[in-house]
């Protein structure tokens, strides 16, 4: 009986093409695993391709709920940012996928798992770690890394590969971007955005969603609940979070928000350039923090923007399955317990411009706050503070001055 290994399969090129590699190089029987993370469309035909390409079997497992509920959803309410920019849309995706894989490898009784990551991009590590974390007995084919046996080094190769195999693809080189999309983003690298001096190619580029100087020229008003961190409803109606993900991109994708293009620095050292697309998530990330505002006291919110950092940082290089990420992500749902209450924001042209926020524990006190004397506080106690606060300053100061006499 001939070995059986599982193929973490897009249906896009590279994996395609792995498929006859696998079974001419290595005599396996090749069985698919697409997990549906949220790509829409994407998915429509695969079986039929994962088939003629001479694969055995193709799973499609749809995890899109636990990928909002378990992994999205913990890097909202950590506020995890890579280098300030990047919502981790591919990187919070890969280790539900690594756990998906494993699965169907123990009920394939599969002896390997193979991905189609490149070996200059983070997608092999962050595969990987999280099969190695699941499943150290497993072994792991990465065949862009095998380059004795592995010849191929371009689309183009890899679509002449597959023309001589019988495998016929709607790809071509000139207009296709190496892409990943799932419920949170879509990412796009390749072509014109290899030369970071190039202006990004809307036009062609875009899916989720319009340039903002195409977005309409009315703002347009949004309205979300939270719960312990956790977003409820949106505009008066309650969703499970992946339905509210859903409909924001919708929205954000209308009034051109959550464009980000961005040169990263990859975990294997590179830097990197693309263009991510995440309308829903940036409007989620900016409501959840638009509350935070409210309830989280100074020194929380300081060390949670510490955590998050931290957390991102996890995130990016595959580490999700490890003591460090329980341990931030205990803490960070801690903080989360009084973030409830609504959130209003107005869609304009990129922009999500605050509209009003209410909670019930709202730290926020106008009496405080205002410039007119509250019950709380006596401007006359800022005397003794600031002498107290500034004491080390003035200390410092004074020695000097004693130093040049």
């Amino acid at each position: 009986m001939k070995e059986k290994v599982i193929l973490a399969y897009s249906g896009g090129l590279d994996t395609t093409a792995i498929i006859p590699w696998l079974k001419e190089h290595f005599d396996y029987e090749v069985t698919c695993c697409c997990i549906d993370c949220g790509q829409g469309e994407e998915l429509d035909g695969l079986e039929d391709r994962a088939k003629l390409s001479g694969a055995s079997k193709l799973y499609i497992e749809n995890i899109v709920d636990e990928f909002a509920e378990e992994y999205i959803m913990p890097c909202v309410k950590a506020g995890a940012v890579y280098e300030n920019k990047y919502l981790l849309g591919t990187s919070m995706a890969r280790p539900p996928i690594a756990k998906k894989l494993v699965e169907i490898a123990r009920k394939e009784g599969a002896s390997a798992i193979c991905h189609g990551a490149t070996g200059k991009g983070n997608d092999q590590i962050r595969f990987e770690l999280g099969i190695k974390a699941l499943a150290p007995d497993l072994k792991i084919l990465a065949p862009w890394r095998m380059t004795d046996i592995w010849t191929m080094q371009s689309r183009e190769d890899e679509i002449e590969y597959c023309e001589k195999h019988g495998i016929h693809l709607p790809f071509d080189t000139k207009h296709s971007y190496s892409r990943d999309r799932n419920l949170w983003h879509i990412s796009h690298e390749g072509l014109e955005l290899e030369d970071p001096s190039c202006e990004p190619s809307y036009e062609d580029l875009l899916v989720l969603g319009v340039a903002p100087w195409q977005a309409p020229d009315t703002p347009e008003t949004v309205t979300m609940t939270f719960e312990a961190g956790i977003p409820k409803s949106l505009n008066g109606k309650e969703m499970k979070v992946a339905d509210i993900i859903a409909e924001l991109n919708v929205l954000g994708g209308k009034h051109g928000i959550g464009i980000v293009d961005i040169v990263e620095n990859r975990v294997v050292g590179m830097k990197s350039r693309g263009v991510y697309e995440t309308p829903g998530g940036t409007i989620l990330m900016e409501a959840h923090a638009q509350l935070e505002e409210l309830v989280l006291d100074r020194d929380t919110y300081r060390v949670k923007k510490e955590m998050g950092n931290q957390f991102a940082q996890i995130v990016y290089e595959g580490k999700w399955f490890t003591p460090l990420r329980e341990a931030i992500q205990a803490f960070v749902d801690v903080t989360q317990q009084y973030v409830t209450g609504e959130v209003t924001f107005k869609l304009y042209k990129g922009n999500i411009i605050k509209a009003g926020t209410t909670s019930p524990y709202s730290l926020y006190s106008e009496s405080l706050a205002s410039f007119t004397t509250g019950e709380l506080y006596d401007h006359h106690d800022a005397d003794g503070f600031i002498n107290l606060f500034g004491l080390p300053l003035k200390v410092r100061a004074m020695k000097m001055q004693e130093l040049e006499k």
